[in-house]
């Protein structure tokens, strides 16, 4: 895995200052993470491979921009992208941690809603980026049904069967998602919000990181914020004030939370199996 050392000379060029200081921050298995101050200002750079992950800075990058443009949410600012050598980088503002706000909870659920009423007329995005370390597909659809499964559902699973795995009931889920998924437009969504992708910046609110956006059914950004935990019941009910979730919504979690276990299935390893199975046979 690559490290400062290999990318150091570019950064100073293009930031065209000397980086005064530097230490390793958690990165977890795809990247090398490292704050860094400079004269000028301080930065997070993440560095990993261009070989093992073609673009992913790149749509990181383009993602953190399309969510800050919204003025919902707070992102980190992201300056610059680059490559020395077989090295790949993404240069981000660095956002010191603060502490919860009082109303902390009631502030995320009303910026998340108000990002969600961003909409497009198609599911899917310009481009496509990364689920963690997987590649994610984002071909424009109209149908939320279409781009479900072909974009999201499919690919993963596709991909599981290679890794051994068996699933017997996708073809039925398939034929029952339009008769589940309330028509809703599609909205803007951050795409992978668990509970370690969200920081608590110096004014103690919230802002979210590592997104994986594209314009989707809202329901999926709820889904996964249910299926690892971390968020407390203020959140969702004060998104309720601002955009109130379909009748039902509670019931259909699991129709979302569907892909992000066949993600963690396929980065993981089979102790997801199980609780993938289950909701295709639930839906069979």
């Amino acid at each position: 895995m690559f490290n400062l050392p290999d990318v150091r000379d570019t950064i100073e060029i293009l930031l065209e200052t000397e980086i005064k200081f530097s230490k390793q921050l958690h990165g977890g298995d795809i990247n090398n993470t490292f704050f860094i101050k400079t004269d000028s200002d301080d930065y997070v750079v993440k560095i990993n491979s261009v070989q093992h992950y073609p673009g992913m800075f790149e749509a990181e990058k383009i993602g953190l921009k399309t969510l800050e443009n919204t003025n919902t949410i707070r992102v980190p600012k992201s300056s610059f992208t680059g490559q020395e050598g077989g090295a790949s980088f993404l240069i981000m503002e660095y956002i010191p941690q603060g502490r919860k706000a009082p109303y902390f909870w009631e502030i995320f659920g009303h910026q998340l809603a108000q990002l969600h009423l961003n909409s497009r007329e198609t599911f899917g995005f310009s481009s496509d980026n990364y689920i963690g370390s997987l590649k994610q597909h984002n071909d424009r659809f109209i149908s939320i049904q279409e781009f479900y499964i072909t974009q999201r559902i499919d690919p993963q699973i596709r991909l599981a069967k290679t890794n051994g795995y068996e699933f017997k009931n996708s073809d039925s889920f398939y034929k029952e998602l339009g008769n589940l998924i309330p028509h809703e437009k599609p909205a803007l969504v951050h795409g992978d919000l668990w509970n370690g992708n969200y920081l608590i910046d110096p004014e103690g609110k919230p802002c979210l990181i590592d997104p994986a956006i594209c314009y989707m059914h809202r329901e999926t950004d709820i889904a996964m914020m249910h299926l690892f935990g971390g968020f407390e019941a203020h959140l969702f009910e004060s998104y309720q004030e601002i955009y109130p979730l379909e009748k039902g919504w509670q019931k259909r979690l699991d129709i979302w939370q569907l892909y992000y276990l066949l993600v963690h299935l396929n980065l993981f390893g089979s102790s997801y199996y199980s609780s993938v199975l289950h909701i295709l046979n639930k839906y069979a």
